[in-house]
């Protein structure tokens, strides 16, 4: 019976380190203060939003491959677009994310400035189905995290606007509910595209890189 309080401790202890070491390593005031209040705030993160494990995997996607312009489709109360801005911060970006529900685009609003990251996000209330392919210009990181059966529609929006060596992130990929199997089946068809899954995401982290077109 007393070894049950020393597991306890344990358990609590390994998770406690578990958790920390998927923070990137805090370099200036910025990174001290998201990543205070990503820790304040790690079990408060409802309304459709990513883990703390899948915003880290979009953090190493972008400081990897230095992306500086990134589209968010779905930013719910903010928890994942953080992660985004945070990397941006490392690189120089700046992230557009939209949000269709006005109660949770005006949280994603505060939880931003609370983070501190403000500076790095383009926060904008709107449908995206109308919005995405009225975006101007080019971009190379998307994250889709919207409506699952228009995936399919947000990438062929997204297709010509992203820059070769870009990358088109979907999340909830290990659902394949029919919105989700369609897109997939479609980009993994694509040859100019080269797409892979996280191994660690639960939820599912579909990952496609834009190469060159062959000649």
């Amino acid at each position: 019976m007393k070894l049950k309080p020393i597991l306890l401790l344990f358990c609590g202890l390994f998770l406690s380190t578990l958790t920390f070491s998927q923070y990137p390593d805090v370099e200036n005031k910025l990174d001290k203060k998201v990543k205070a209040f990503l820790e304040e705030n790690a079990y408060n993160w409802y309304d459709m939003n990513v883990p703390l494990s899948d915003g880290k995997v979009l953090y190493d996607i972008i400081v990897k491959n230095g992306y500086t312009r990134a589209v968010e489709i779905g930013t719910s109360t903010g928890h994942s677009a953080i992660w985004i801005a945070w990397a941006l911060s490392k690189t120089g970006g700046k992230l557009i994310t939209i949000e269709i529900d006005k109660d949770r685009y005006l949280q994603a609003k505060a939880n931003f400035k609370k983070a501190g990251v403000s500076k790095y996000i383009d926060v904008r209330l709107a449908d995206a189905h109308e919005l995405v392919p009225k975006l101007e210009g080019k971009y190379d990181f998307v994250f889709s995290d919207a409506d699952k059966y228009w995936y399919k529609n947000y990438f062929i929006a997204m297709d010509p606007k992203l820059e070769v060596g870009g990358c088109f992130t979907a999340h909830n990929t290990a659902m394949r509910v029919n919105g989700i199997r369609d897109f997939l089946e479609y980009v993994e068809s694509l040859e100019n595209y080269e797409t892979t899954f996280d191994k660690g995401s639960r939820s599912g982290i579909s990952i496609s890189y834009k190469r060159a077109a062959k000649q």
